[in-house]
């Protein structure tokens, strides 16, 4: 009895650990069908709206273990705070003690925006926010929108966005703003707590916390003065009973207004003006960095020694510049000046100064060249006078593989600038049969792109499927210091036609239907992106087409924007100016090319609204969503994967397939995921 009894002992304690162990676990029980309701308001201390507030401590209860993510980049509060707030997170508690004083009669508004969620499934609450005032009254109106990156339609996720009811265009630089928030993880915005009144409203990438634009930060704002307002309406709901019945309720609600303020943010690309870097390359070259891209080139003159006053221009010099022209080379063609190890000069140049506005400033600047010193080697006086010293050659390379481009010229680059190319020692062969044939010579020039003196190219109509064989003999090149080329030669076959395939894009809006969109004097352009959502070809759109030829077989999703300037290129805003970013709409599938494909495609701008134009493919910033939802997500993606709506072109292939019942169309997938839809009106 006595072991017995001591073995009833031992399992008991063992099922008491068992029973401990599992209520001390937080975890979700398995088997159950999964969490997927975000965390309910219960209480707070003080009370929602509560007036007369005396402490600067707030404590929220949820009705289940909650977590807080991501505090300094979702948590605001209104009016904004030099300290930042500390937020912990315990059990279903949510403590905040605000560190600022606290201010007289004010209305305070805590927004929490997608930052807590349940803590076993990550279920977030979105919207969620607390009030509460320190006088006897309450501001309750409130703003809602929604914001985008101009250039990608990215959601702006984590974005800050205020008031201002000071309406001078320069409050933004000037004034903190009054009431603020932040987007969502759809881009989505409420500002609370607001007074009856006008109002400005902006968007910032704040970077210092200083509330303010900088003019390097990332803003929007909205062209209309906002006055906010307040509807009694009648809200319908749908109710299920126990017994699986829907029957409709409807109550009383409220509808506060504007909730459909829609902005797109941009940077000016602005970057102060100043001389970054210098060196010398070699003795030849020497280079300056600029901060950003310079409208005028400096100036350089010699100053100190025999050479003082020189000035380096085209008469001793060869320039070659970026693209942006923020970085200048100068290559030193006269040997009185290169030869000489230390060179001070005078550069001028525009600078910016503490109000944003260029001006010329002068620095000497000294660049030294440390010369290798000469080996000394031991040689017999006869091979000293029977080896001449070697000859230095022009090193060429060609810009491509034995593969060429039928629409573009070739290319190729020398290790410095030429002087002179003499094209009767330019040989170009094709083969035919197998035999090489001489043909007519292409023309070969500096690439018309500014400052680009070492880089060429060679204008041809080439044959589809041609070969050729391109010879530049020895001494054909010429260098700005004296050497020439050694013998070069390329065999490449030129693609054939049937490689490519073209697209055009046939652009309708609502307003004009199938009108030419120029009837509106409205001009766009399209852009061709990659499966990274970077442009790889740009086409005007005339006669309300945008064509694209010589396309690769693959994977591609496009853009437009409205040209307002008609250069040609995308444009940024400018908040001074109150110029907004040139409008862009996304194509809403992927089009996908095989060879010898002609793709006629319908685009109507405007039949989807702008914050579901984007495909999710090419989507970066995407919002984090339920199980449900990811999976809806997939449906539709895998679903448009074979939806479209192409015309077929007589005579391609896409067509005889399309002829043979292989070929599918579609209208658009309008089946809407509700819950991951942009409806603003809906948002808390």
């Amino acid at each position: 009895m006595g072991r017995s009894a001591g073995n009833m002992r031992v399992l008991l304690a063992v099922v008491i650990a068992v029973i401990m162990g599992a209520c001390a676990s937080i975890g979700r029980i398995e088997g159950g069908p999964r969490d997927e309701t975000p965390p309910v308001f219960i209480r707070s201390n003080p009370a929602p709206a509560q007036k007369n507030v005396k402490g600067n401590r707030m404590d929220i209860f949820f009705n289940e273990n909650i977590q807080i993510k991501d505090i300094t980049s979702k948590v605001v509060v209104s009016p904004a705070q030099e300290q930042m707030p500390t937020i912990i997170a315990g059990g279903h508690r949510l403590s905040v003690q605000l560190r600022d004083t606290m201010i007289p009669n004010t209305t305070y508004t805590i927004d929490f925006g997608d930052a807590i969620s349940d803590l076993n499934e990550g279920n977030i609450l979105d919207g969620f926010a607390m009030e509460f005032s320190t006088g006897d009254t309450i501001d309750t109106l409130r703003i809602s929108g929604m914001i985008l990156e101009a250039r990608t339609l990215e959601p702006a996720q984590g974005m800050l966005v205020g008031v201002h009811s000071n309406l001078s265009d320069t409050a933004i630089r000037t004034i903190k703003l009054e009431r603020i928030a932040r987007t969502n993880q759809l881009g989505q915005f409420t500002i609370r707590g607001m007074k009856a009144g006008e109002y400005r409203v902006y968007a910032l990438n704040d970077v210092n916390r200083d509330y303010k634009w900088n003019r390097g930060e990332d803003i929007a704002f909205y062209d209309v003065v906002v006055s906010p307002t307040v509807n009694d309406i009648i809200v319908t709901d749908s109710l299920r009973s126990s017994a699986g019945n829907d029957s409709i309720v409807n109550r009383p609600g409220v509808e506060y207004l504007p909730n459909d303020i829609f902005m797109t943010w941009f940077n000016e690309d602005y970057a102060a003006q100043y001389l970054k870097n210098n060196n010398r390359i070699d003795s030849t070259k020497i280079e300056l960095i600029m901060a950003t891209e310079c409208d005028s080139l400096p100036t350089l003159t010699i100053v100190k020694g025999p050479l003082e006053g020189t000035v380096l221009d085209s008469t001793n010099t060869v320039l070659e510049t970026s693209l942006k022209q923020d970085s200048i080379v100068y290559w030193i063609t006269d040997p009185n000046i290169y030869s000489r190890d230390t060179l001070m000069v005078a550069t001028r140049y525009l600078k910016s100064d503490s109000t944003d506005n260029l001006s010329w400033v002068t620095d000497t600047l000294k660049f030294n060249f440390r010369r290798p010193k000469a080996k000394v080697e031991k040689k017999k006086k006869e091979e000293e006078d029977t080896v001449p010293p070697p000859i230095p050659l022009l090193e060429i390379k060609f810009g491509e593989g034995t593969s060429q481009e039928l629409h573009r010229p070739m290319t190729f680059k020398a290790a410095t600038p030429v002087v002179s190319i003499n094209h009767d020692l330019v040989i170009m062969e094709q083969k035919i049969d197998t035999n090489w044939v001489k043909v007519e010579t292409p023309t070969i020039a500096t690439d018309p792109g500014l400052n680009r003196p070492c880089n060429f190219v060679a204008q041809y109509e080439w044959e589809p499927g041609g070969i050729y064989r391109l010879t530049i003999d020895s001494m054909a090149v010429t260098g700005i210091y004296g050497p020439y080329n050694k013998k070069i030669s390329r065999e490449f076959t030129v693609r054939k036609l049937d490689d490519y395939s073209t697209l055009t894009f046939k652009l309708a809006t609502d307003s004009i239907a199938n009108d030419s969109i120029e009837t509106e004097d409205v001009k766009y352009v399209v852009e061709l992106l990659s499966q990274s959502d970077a442009p790889i070809a740009t086409a005007p759109v005339e006669g309300n087409q945008a064509y694209f030829a010589f396309l690769n077989e693959g994977t591609y999703y496009a853009r437009a924007f409205v040209d307002r300037n008609g250069n040609g290129k995308w444009d940024t805003g400018n908040v001074s100016e109150l110029i907004q970013p040139e409008e862009v709409f996304y194509y809403p599938k992927k089009i996908e090319l095989k060879r010898n494909w002609d793709v006629s495609q319908s685009w109507n701008l405007f039949e989807l609204p702008v914050d579901e134009q984007k495909p999710l493919a090419i989507k970066k910033n995407k919002p984090k969503t339920s199980a449900n939802d990811r999976q809806n997500e997939e449906d539709n993606e895998n679903n448009e994967d074979d939806e479209w709506d192409t015309d077929f072109i007589p005579g391609s292939q896409y067509n005889d397939a399309h002829k043979n019942g292989q070929g599918n169309t579609n209208n658009f997938n309008r089946n809407t995921n509700n819950s991951n839809r942009n409806t603003l009106s809906n948002r808390r």
